[in-house]
């Protein structure tokens, strides 16, 4: 580990952060836009009681509707992109606070609109869709119409919107504390005491010393062990928050309600559950060669995540994995790199720790700005370069998206933006598995390929059945006490662990701990995506042009189409569970060829 200090902002070189300027040269200009945003919206009333009179009216509606979307959009990204860079900054909270109230207000002051609309008779609405002056609209309406069963009237919407803004505050809340108001203290280490933070944790997790992998985890975990009722609180707050909207609207469950936009049916996310839980045989095996290649009598958490190869990791500037991914993902085109590349070597990223920052990474791609991307990239770590070709396959996903759907229809869903980021790191992992220099080489990339798939394929599948239950229990009339979400994450990590593992008596407080379960039933897509993106990288790679223009057209979908219509037009049914246990025998596989890379068959 690299003897360092994490950076306040300010100390962060311009060129390693991202140029917000696409989106605003500066706060005032925010502030200006925001008032615009409010006085703009106050014409939202004017249109009400118009939209059903002719195609022309609801166009006309539709298009203040759209202006004061990308001016929603602009301004939301900007404030929560501030923030991210630091949480504990003031001025960016206040910002994204104030955003937030005039936000709810205008989601309040239009919350007639879909009612209206959907109470157009169908006749008279069908015959609209065939002017020429709603062609920007038709995907939009189409997909509006379809929530017609579960749309309240006009008070109802708008003490829902009004509401908007509280329904956040869980979600906010467990950010503040474990982002902000947790303090991890620091790992002595032979390089001296290093600071353990929610980013840092990862590489502790993937030291070779045990004895420092078991400190750095204990210490972590204790903190969370000495604020668990109240995180145990604001998890049972947020699924509560999930039954009650979705009985409010008659949704059968918030598991319904959850899936329903995307036209996902409850088969799919529980064929997928059943197909990993048929599976489990691989994942044990592969504990098992883990344990062994250890020289373990039983697995501890904290050996879950280092790596069981002996090579070393090799450091890799940003700019050299730039070029590596870049190379990687060659057989997209010309043009798919060298606007990636052309985004990653200039100022698209944020790409390294600084004080306060969000940990982790993510992709934020709008209409009218750059799809930014936010990391705390560390040179040595082969993860990093992973995880640089996942956030470039969302950034890219958005490029084309933006660029082939009008404004209102160019959002892909997350179940869709899955397949793209976990698609580019089975390219990487390919490219780096062919210009493997040597054996021990070849074991280590097999070795990570396998720690990727089981995080993406069996731990988000394990998330998912735990969102499943907890909800479950909730909608039953159970509680959701600390002890419970302990006591049923405890099973689910017994059960897919396997006889293995020792489980730890502060393990199941990982359960309180993931910032995914405040978007109830998201990580379903996690699994989901990278079991198409195992067949789609299959078609692409073993096939010719029509199999990458095939791609492409998912790419490009954006929110035309739902999400199991683009998948099957580029080439795979995640209908099926057919994808699911494919991806769980390609799991298999790996297993197979690092027991024999390592010997130890």
């Amino acid at each position: 580990m690299q003897n360092r200090t994490i950076p306040i902002r300010s100390e962060v070189d311009e060129k390693d952060r991202w140029d917000l300027s696409k989106l605003y040269p500066n706060d005032d200009a925010w502030n200006t836009d925001l008032a615009k945003y409010e006085k703009l919206s106050k014409k939202i009333a004017l249109y009400k009681g118009t939209l059903g009179a002719s195609a022309k009216a609801l166009a006309e509606y539709l298009d203040f509707a759209e202006e004061l979307g990308l001016l929603e959009e602009r301004l939301s990204y900007y404030a929560e992109l501030r923030q991210c860079e630091d949480e504990g900054s003031d001025a960016a909270r206040s910002m994204t606070g104030r955003f937030v109230i005039i936000a709810s207000h205008v989601n309040a002051e239009s919350a007639w609109a879909a009612p209206e609309i959907q109470g157009i008779p169908d006749e008279r609405v069908f015959s609209f869709l065939k002017e020429d002056c709603l062609k920007n609209y038709k995907v939009y309406l189409e997909k509006l119409l379809r929530f017609k069963p579960y749309i309240l009237s006009e008070k109802e919407e708008r003490i829902i919107a009004m509401q908007r803004e509280a329904c956040g505050l869980p979600s906010e809340a467990f950010s503040v504390l474990t982002n902000v108001d947790f303090d991890f203290g620091a790992v002595n280490t032979d390089g001296g005491m290093q600071p353990l933070t929610q980013s840092t944790w990862q590489v502790f997790m993937e030291h070779k010393n045990r004895s420092l992998r078991e400190t750095a985890w204990k210490q972590f975990y204790n903190v969370f062990s000495a604020h668990k009722t109240a995180l145990a609180a604001l998890y049972a707050g947020s699924v509560k928050q999930d039954a009650v909207s979705a009985r409010i609207r008659g949704f059968e469950s918030a598991r319904a309600s959850a899936l329903f936009p995307d036209n996902v049916k409850l088969e799919v996310y529980d064929n997928l559950i059943a197909s990993v839980n048929a599976n489990l045989a691989p994942l044990h095996r592969y504990y098992n060669l883990r344990r062994r290649s250890l020289g373990l009598n039983k697995l501890a958490h904290w050996d879950v995540y280092v790596p069981i190869t002996q090579t070393a990791e090799k450091n890799t500037c940003w700019e050299e994995a730039v070029t590596l991914v870049s190379d990687a993902l060659a057989p997209l085109g010309e043009e798919y790199t060298g606007v990636l590349r052309a985004g990653l070597m200039g100022r698209w990223a944020d790409r390294y720790e600084n004080k306060g920052k969000r940990s982790g990474a993510f992709s934020a791609g709008s209409f009218s700005a750059e799809p930014y991307i936010l990391m705390n990239y560390k040179t040595d770590s082969v993860r990093d370069i992973f995880t640089m070709a996942h956030e470039g396959g969302h950034s890219m996903h958005s490029w084309y998206s933006a660029r082939s759907n009008p404004f209102m229809s160019y959002s892909y869903t997350i179940f869709e933006a899955e397949v793209a980021s976990t698609f580019n790191e089975e390219l990487l992992f390919r490219h780096l598995l062919k210009n493997a220099p040597d054996g021990e080489f070849r074991a280590a990339i097999i070795g990570k390929r396998i720690d990727d798939i089981l995080a993406t394929l069996y731990r988000q599948t394990m998330f998912a059945e735990f969102e499943k239950n907890t909800h479950a229990l909730e909608e039953s009339g159970e509680a959701l006490t600390v002890d419970v979400l302990r006591g049923e994450y405890r099973k689910l990590l017994e059960k897919y662990f396997g006889g293995d593992m020792e489980l730890d008596a502060l393990s199941d407080l990982e359960g309180l701990r993931i910032p995914h379960f405040y978007r109830a039933f998201y990580v379903y897509k996690y699994a989901t995506g990278i079991s198409a993106s195992l067949a789609l990288a299959e078609r692409v790679l073993g096939g010719g042009e029509k199999e990458k223009e095939d791609y492409f057209t998912f790419l490009k979908s954006g929110g035309s189409r739902f999400p199991i219509d683009s998948l099957k037009a580029a080439g795979v049914d995640m209908s099926s569970p057919d994808p699911v246990n494919a991806a769980c025998k390609r799991f298999d596989a790996l297993v197979s060829e690092l027991e024999k890379a390592m010997r130890l068959e």
